[in-house]
């Protein structure tokens, strides 16, 4: 049976490198979907908007601009800091467009401001959540970690993709103990095109 995407959702990660840009540009390329990222950080190496519109093969009317980009691979209350910033939560309001894939920056209780993490702003936005974890040693952990955190929120929980490697252990430990659903694992990809992220997508979800 066919996965049904909401028309709009946020991606969140266990931690940072957690696959969370390429999950977002297949997801981009097989919904057709708009990608936003309201904060950027490192963006000075590459933003995830440029690789996500790469990867996907999209054209740039379907990337929404950054709220805030900041130049160094830091957290983003830091990177902030240093760029003489401050992150306001007010000033990132979600685009009228659908559907519409968002992106977060590093995992839940990545700090925005001193008051002010990124679980935060999945509740002022009002989205369900999708998890990607990286398929390696403590990935069942850092999983029900954050989906604990999510559930003690009460932000709906689309379910969980395992990416970079097929471990049917770890699919079936996380659901186990979380009862939420392991949507799709995605096996290493050592080139990516657009082309190739269409036809994972169908393969994962139609």
């Amino acid at each position: 049976m066919a996965f049904v995407f909401p028309d709009r959702f946020f991606v969140t990660g266990v931690d940072t490198e957690a696959g969370k840009t390429i999950v977002s540009s297949m997801l981009v390329r097989g919904l057709d979907a708009f990608y936003w990222k309201p904060v950027q950080t490192g963006s000075r190496l590459v933003s995830d908007s440029d690789m996500v519109r790469q990867m996907a093969g999209i054209t740039e009317n379907r990337i929404i601009p950054e709220v805030y980009s900041f130049a160094e691979p830091l957290s983003p209350h830091l990177a902030a800091a240093l760029d003489s910033s401050y992150i306001d939560p007010e000033k990132i309001k979600s685009p009228d467009v659908f559907p519409l894939i968002v992106e977060g920056a590093g995992g839940l209780l990545v700090p925005l401001n001193n008051d002010f993490l990124m679980i935060d702003l999945i509740q002022k936005l009002n989205l369900p959540a999708l998890i990607v974890a990286r398929n390696k040693l403590g990935v069942i952990n850092h999983t029900l970690l954050t989906i604990e955190a999510l559930k003690t929120r009460s932000i709906d929980i689309l379910g969980v993709i395992l990416s970079d490697g097929i471990n049917r252990d770890h699919k079936q430990a996380i659901e186990r103990f979380s009862n939420v659903q392991v949507i799709a694992q995605l096996d290493s990809l050592e080139s990516i095109t657009p082309d190739m992220l269409r036809k994972k997508f169908d393969e994962l979800f139609l």
